[in-house]
């Protein structure tokens, strides 16, 4: 792990490995150690950056909103400190998603490939855009213990719930550890994320679109909507998991991945 200073933010980063460029970007509201089984074999294959995103994990935040575009923007700033000029492929779940969107419009001589996992490309419903809200709020009020009570039950599919109580256990911990105001800006932020539908087309790069069987959140059926409606895509979903596939089934994950990638 290394702190790097880029576009005004003190980033925690975890770079290993050698040859093609990896960028995992992690969901809401975690860090890089959501990517634990990528991290610690997909190094065989990849030089792999792994940041925990402004506020999250080991990384600053001073801000009371953080916009996708602005996470894309730090990300870039991060690969130019890194001094990577090369084409990344980009892996991004959920609010990851979310942000490979904004860094595929705002830098798309930087993508080599994109993939994206248990993600969307609406914009929030006024409904949801204020429970967002209503969380950000809470969070700064109470803490962010709630959350893991909120969240967990959607983020993992009932047979993890079940029989993984190891994981769960620690996705609740790296849960309650963040930090009320890395929450309440996230949140506030995604609130304000666009409708990115009409992209779809124009995203002229190979895409691996992933998601879990039983993902509540970003839906199977909405995810091979986005996949139809992207140029060169390849959809996968991921039995005995839901929305955070690569931790629930990594064997299948780093398989799928590396097939898409061509390193093997």
């Amino acid at each position: 792990m290394r702190q790097v200073h880029c576009n005004g933010q003190q980033l925690q980063v975890f770079d290993e490995g050698h040859g093609p460029v990896l960028l995992l970007v992690h969901g809401f509201p975690l860090d890089h150690t959501m990517w634990k089984p990528q991290l610690e074999e997909l190094v065989k294959d990849a030089r792999v950056i792994a940041p925990d995103l402004r506020g999250f994990g080991g990384s600053l935040i001073n801000d009371d909103t953080v916009l996708m575009e602005q996470y894309a923007d730090d990300l870039a700033a991060l690969l130019d400190q890194l001094d990577i000029n090369q084409p990344v492929i980009f892996c991004g779940l959920s609010m990851g998603g979310y942000i490979a969107w904004q860094f595929w419009k705002r830098y798309p001589a930087r993508l080599e490939k994109l993939i994206v996992c248990d993600t969307r490309v609406v914009n929030d419903t006024p409904e949801m855009a204020r429970g967002r809200q209503l969380m950000a709020e809470r969070a700064m009020r109470e803490g962010t213990e709630f959350i893991a009570e909120t969240m967990l039950p959607k983020l993992l599919a009932p047979d993890t719930l079940k029989k993984c109580p190891e994981l769960v256990d620690d996705l609740r911990k790296l849960v309650v550890s963040a930090s009320p105001m890395s929450v309440a800006a996230a949140q506030r932020g995604m609130s304000q994320r666009k409708d990115v539908r009409g992209w779809l087309p124009n995203i002229n790069v190979p895409t691996l679109v992933v998601c879990g069987r039983y993902d509540v959140v970003s839906p199977s059926e909405e995810m091979h909507e986005i996949a139809a409606g992207l140029p060169d895509a390849v959809f996968v979903e991921l039995a005995d998991a839901g929305h955070m596939a690569p931790l629930e089934n990594p064997e299948e994950f780093n398989r799928v991945l590396r097939k898409f990638c061509q390193w093997c």
